[in-house]
Order: structure tokens, then C-alpha cells, then sequence
């Protein structure tokens, strides 16, 4: 598998990235990974070091005639979200990804690839590598924990680079150059409950959902695709006066759309005609709806054995009515820029089990208000059912600058090289040029990357044509970067 994907053109690249897809590299678990490309600098003889949160910085001088240019910084993330199919067996920690070739795309077998953002760091480790390509003054900035927190870029301190020009080569179509991003905060609603023993004459269901997309919870929010805890709620919704919630178990990290979940659920078994039959229409109402965006939904409900204890009745009508109310998907399109989306929400997990109701929720904005505006929104609505909850994990948007030098230059290059201007735009996703600007006010930012479908889920597929049109464009704007 590796070396149908390392003789692939630019085979500097696919090595590269090879090499960095055999070691584990889990969000907040990037020790070995930290160590990989604190070797490889060290084995092409460049400055190499680590900082105090695990960021690892290379630096390369500027080839010959090149050292009057600006200094750039070369940025990508060394972390990678790690998601399953549920019948894959794999281990994250342990194992590296195991790819396939099929037709223009690199795919992984039932996880995650890795390409978001192993790509933008392959590419980069090719050029400090390279003895050939023309470039200025370069830091190579890996950083951590991208996909769970941004911890990464919060903790590099301002004074550590020196560079003028920061490339982020993080996004994922060939033809846009981010100019702006959103924010985030973590949402986390958590309640206790008092487990009610469930009387015998009560028979049990264990309800799934499966089988939809999934997805960026930014990036493709707004294509409208099923939210598995959502649609499981539903289920309970339909049966809401008949049911007792025992567990739940939905979605998984709160950066990915969810794309299962189970439920098992209680009633009195004088109501199980009712609740087959509500769950039955139910079921049926959301496949019609979602028959088009999601061809592979499953959704299936099978008599359980009966559990010892429930959440009781009233908890769990709170419990469904406080999902139902939260707010998920595109709360608000942008008024400036057009099919833009500001503010959205993604109710990512929720998790019932052993007197414990924990429900985790990722909303994104352009807009610092309207960010905690629906912030504020959900912790009402969790509140109100006597949930406790906390924000965390903030970090503040990209605020584009329509006079960037650098997005000029690039913007110009991408239409000199193929004949038609790129989609310069803002993105509804988390990139770290907005942090990284707050230590960094007076570096000059864009964003750009190989085309990448799927991130966040095991359909990650990268396009292979796509890289190479992505590396060709690096080293021309390496070529073309603007004097001191």
C-alpha cells in the first residue's frame, strides 16, 4: 500500500508523507511525532527546537540570490483527527495509517488519512530537504494539538520567529486562499442523575443510527448532512411520554459531524405496539428527508435485554427536550460575504451512562458576538433542563486584510499559472493564523493546500493531481516571495 502511494507524482511529497503516516500522531498525543521531525531536522544539519508545548521549529538559510527576500514562515500541524468505521479495527496509538490508491484520490482503510494536515507538513519537510528549490530564509513551524484544542499555536510565545510572511498550508480546495477564518469555543453540559431501578413487567430496545457522512464540522456544515445525535434524539422525541432513557452513546470528537450513535431505551411492555409504531414512522419521516444528502443512513431499533436502571421519566424527558432545543447546524450566514457561513453549531457528543449525562458541543463564528451569542443560546437551553456548563477551549477568529501583500502576490501567481483568478475567501474552520496573529500582529498571512475531501472522517480522500498542482504552486510563490 505505502509504495503504490510513494512512486505517486510529486514522489518528494508522497514520501514524505508516507513517512509521516507510519507514525501515530493522535491529537495530545504527539510525542512521537514531535520526536520524528525533531530527527529529521537534525539529520539535514538545520536549527532545530522544540518549544515549551511541543511545537517544533526548523529553520533553512536562503538559497543563493535569495537572501535579500522576506522570511518566510512554512506552517502546518503535525496532529491528526482520529476517527473509525466502527468495524475497523485499529489502533490510533499504536498503529500508522494504512493507505490505498483508487483512481485520483489517496484513501486510508476505514480511519482517518492524515492528509488534513499531513500534507501541508510532507510538503513542507520536502522543501527543507531539497537542495534544489529556490527559496528565502525559511522557520518551519510544526505545531500540536490543532484538532482538539489549537494548544499548539495558544502557547508559542511571541519572539520565537522571526519571519515577515507566515504560509498556512491548511486548507482543502486547490482553488481557494484563505484569507480569514472563524472562531471557537467548547460547550460542555454535564448532569448528574439518581439511576431508577426499572420494574419487571418493562421490556428494553437498543436503537442505532449509522451510516451518514459525517464530516468537517466547519467546513461542511453547510451541506445540511444528518447529525446523528440529533436524529437519535428524534427517536426518543416520538416516543417521549412512553420511554425511559438507560444510555446513550453518540458522535465522538467535536471538531467531526457525528456519524453513529446508540441508544437503549425502556417501556412498559403493554407499550410496545406504540412505540415500534412511533419509532417505525419516525424512522421513515427523517429517511425521506435526508434520502438524497445521505443514501447510507441506517437506522434500526431490536429488543435488548432489559438494564438494571434507567435515568427515570422525568430525567429523561429533560434530557430529550434540552437536545431537541439546542441549536445545531448554520445558525447565521454571513451578511458581507457571500455564501459564507458566520456562526453554526455542532452537538458532537452526548454520552448517558453510570448516573452521568455529558453532551459536547463545538460552535464556530467570524463574528466574536454572534459566537457567544449562541453560545449563550445552548446554555440556556442545557441550564434550563439543570444541566451545568462551562466554555472552554475559545480562540478567536482570523479577521481578513484586504491590503495583504503576500495575498496579492499569491492571488496574481494563481491566475498567471492557470488562467483563471482563485477563490479568495474567509472559511467557516478553525485555522491558527488567528492566534498565531495575536503574538504575531505584523506577520502577513495566507492559507492555501491541496484539494482534500471528507477531513474529519473515515472518507478522508486526498486528490493526487490536486497535490501536485498544490506543489507547484508553493515553490512558484517560494520563488516570488518580496524583497526586504
Amino acid at each position: 500500500m505505502s509504495k503504490e502511494v510513494r512512486n505517486l507524482a510529486p514522489k518528494e511529497v508522497w514520501n514524505m508523507f508516507a513517512d509521516l503516516n507510519a507514525v501515530p500522531r493522535p491529537s495530545k498525543k504527539e510525542e512521537r511525532i514531535i520526536q520524528f521531525m525533531v530527527n529529521f531536522g537534525k539529520q539535514l544539519n538545520l536549527e532545530t527546537s522544540v518549544d515549551k508545548v511541543g511545537n517544533v521549529i526548523i529553520k533553512k538559510p536562503a538559497t543563493k540570490g535569495f537572501e535579500n527576500r522576506k522570511t518566510v514562515v512554512l506552517q502546518s500541524h503535525l496532529d491528526m483527527v482520529h476517527q473509525k468505521n466502527n468495524d475497523t479495527v485499529f489502533d490510533f496509538e499504536k498503529e500508522g495509517i494504512k493507505m490505498r490508491v483508487d483512481g485520483d484520490w489517496v484513501k486510508a482503510n476505514g480511519t482517518t488519512l492524515g492528509a488534513d494536515n499531513g500534507l501541508g507538513v510532507a510538503a513542507i519537510m520536502a522543501v527543507l530537504a531539497s537542495n534544489t528549490i529556490q527559496h528565502p530564509n525559511l522557520e518551519a513551524l510544526f505545531t500540536i494539538d490543532e484538532e482538539t484544542g489549537m494548544t499548539g499555536a495558544k502557547g508559542l510565545e511571541g519572539g520565537i520567529l522571526e519571519g515577515d510572511i507566515l504560509l498556512n498550508l491548511d486548507t482543502e480546495e486547490d482553488d481557494e486562499i484563505g484569507m480569514g477564518c472563524a472562531g471557537g469555543v467548547d460547550i460542555t453540559a454535564t448532569k448528574s442523575y439518581s439511576d431508577e431501578t426499572i420494574p419487571n413487567h418493562f421490556i428494553a430496545y437498543k436503537l442505532e443510527v449509522r451510516g451518514l457522512s459525517g464530516g468537517h464540522s466547519g467546513m461542511d456544515i453547510i451541506k445540511g448532512l444528518g447529525n446523528a445525535n440529533k436524529l437519535m434524539n428524534r427517536l426518543h422525541y416520538s416516543t417521549i411520554n412512553a420511554i425511559q432513557i438507560c444510555e446513550v452513546d453518540g458522535g465522538s470528537l467535536r471538531n467531526a459531524i457525528p456519524r453513529e450513535s446508540t441508544s437503549i431505551i425502556v417501556t412498559d411492555k403493554n407499550n410496545d405496539k406504540f412505540v415500534e409504531s412511533a419509532l417505525l414512522i419516525e424512522i421513515d419521516k427523517i429517511k425521506k428527508e435526508f434520502k438524497t444528502l445521505e443514501p447510507n443512513l441506517e437506522i434500526n431499533f431490536s429488543s435488548t435485554e432489559v438494564p438494571e436502571t434507567s435515568l427515570g421519566k422525568e430525567t429523561s424527558k429533560s434530557l430529550i427536550k434540552a437536545i431537541y432545543a439546542a441549536v445545531n447546524g448554520v445558525y447565521r450566514m454571513s451578511p458581507d460575504i457571500d455564501g459564507l457561513v458566520e456562526t453554526s453549531n455542532n452537538i458532537a457528543r452526548v454520552i448517558v451512562k453510570n448516573g452521568a449525562i455529558k453532551i459536547g458541543c463545538l460552535t464556530r463564528s467570524s463574528s466574536e458576538s454572534n459566537k457567544f451569542d449562541l453560545a449563550n443560546s445552548l446554555k440556556s437551553a442545557f441550564e434550563l433542563a439543570g444541566f451545568d456548563v462551562t466554555f472552554s477551549g475559545e480562540y478567536p477568529g482570523w479577521q481578513p486584510n484586504i491590503n495583504s501583500e503576500i495575498l496579492e502576490i499569491v492571488a496574481n501567481l494563481y491566475e498567471n499559472l492557470h488562467g483563471e483568478k482563485a477563490n479568495v475567501a474567509a472559511c467557516h474552520a478553525g485555522l491558527e493564523c488567528g492566534i498565531l496573529g495575536q503574538n504575531y500582529p505584523e506577520m502577513d498571512m495566507v492559507s492555501f493546500g491541496p484539494t482534500i475531501r471528507g477531513a474529519h472522517s473515515p472518507d478522508e480522500r486526498a486528490s493526487i493531481s490536486s497535490t501536485q498542482k498544490f506543489w507547484e504552486f508553493l515553490l512558484e510563490i517560494l520563488k516570488n516571495t518580496p524583497k526586504k
